[in-house]
């Protein structure tokens, strides 16, 4: 563990230790973490253990999340832009793109709004850091929520190459001649990518979609993962985390869409990993199942973090 993020746990500790937990309070604001300044809302004053949420990309924006702000009337919902993305600060230093500082900068969240005791959600990219998070010995986190996990890259690809080739084989082409040229910003493999999202990223698209695109954090996404969501050229390209995942004794719900970029094998692979873990599928959804289907994304984590509650 580094220094840095020693220090943010025990300022932590340090403020939060022994204290009933404040409870956040609604509104909006900005939090000073290693590298910058993020972005943050909370929403709802429920009584239950507030839900932190982490996006995915990496730097793709919480508005595609938003939908999870309904479950603000059982417990407080805390989104925040991670740095590189969205709202929160944009610097080009390429040393802050690593999981280690990422975790770091949830710390600082957490302890800078009082959330001593919480449940997480990630999302994609979120589930990598969630993982990593609790597995590096986060405490406080009564239970994880994996949406459409990309916990293992290797696996993730094989994903992806099942599902371009159920693409009309002239996009199937499109991809193949322009990865091999490296030109990622031909119409043609531009129009290839477009093709892929609207079947499996988002099948409902909308202003929440639009407004996370418009605000994706590029030089972030790009050189942690790569040009395309099926295309992995980045940092990120070797993560797997497949066989550290029996470490996460904590009740753990995986969630995919019926059309997800995770596939149903995968999903049911990361289940068997994980002791205990939880699977629901949200119909008619792709890999933005917080988008296609926001009902009933919200109601299968509502319906877990009350069964977890009251165990």
């Amino acid at each position: 563990m580094s220094m840095s993020r020693t220090l943010v746990l025990l300022l932590a500790a340090v403020v939060l230790g022994g204290c009933e937990q404040p409870r956040p309070v609604p509104g909006e604001g900005f939090v000073r973490v290693p590298g910058g300044r993020v972005w943050y809302r909370v929403v709802g004053t429920g009584p239950g253990t507030p839900l932190v949420v982490l996006h995915g990309g990496p730097g793709a924006p919480s508005y595609y999340l938003e939908s999870l702000a309904r479950l603000g009337a059982e417990r407080p919902v805390i989104f925040y832009d991670q740095l590189g993305a969205g709202r929160s600060e944009m610097p080009t230093d390429t040393t802050l793109w690593r999981i280690e500082r990422f975790m770091a900068e949830l710390d600082s969240v957490r302890a800078q709004l009082g959330l001593r005791e919480i449940h997480l959600l990630g999302h994609s990219w979120g589930t990598m850091l969630a993982a990593d998070y609790l597995l590096a010995g986060a405490h406080g986190v009564r239970s994880v929520i994996l949406a459409s996990p990309a916990l293992s890259v290797p696996r993730w690809e094989v994903d992806a190459d099942s599902l371009i080739a159920t693409l009309p084989d002239s996009l199937q082409r499109a991809i193949a001649v322009h990865e091999a040229d490296g030109t990622f910003s031909d119409p043609a493999y531009q129009g290839a990518v477009a093709a892929y999202y609207a079947l499996y990223l988002t099948r409902v698209g909308g202003p929440a979609v639009d407004s996370t695109m418009a605000h994706l954090g590029e030089q972030l996404y790009g050189y942690m993962w790569g040009p395309s969501e099926f295309t992995g050229t980045g940092t990120l390209k070797d993560y797997d985390a497949s066989g550290r995942l029996g470490g996460l004794h904590l009740p753990t719900l995986i969630t995919i869409g019926e059309f997800d970029e995770v596939r149903l094998p995968t999903a049911e692979w990361y289940q068997s990993l994980i002791p205990g873990a939880e699977l629901a599928v949200i119909p008619g959804s792709g890999h933005l199942t917080s988008v296609d289907a926001p009902e009933a994304f919200a109601d299968s984590v509502s319906r877990f973090l009350r069964e977890v509650e009251a165990r």
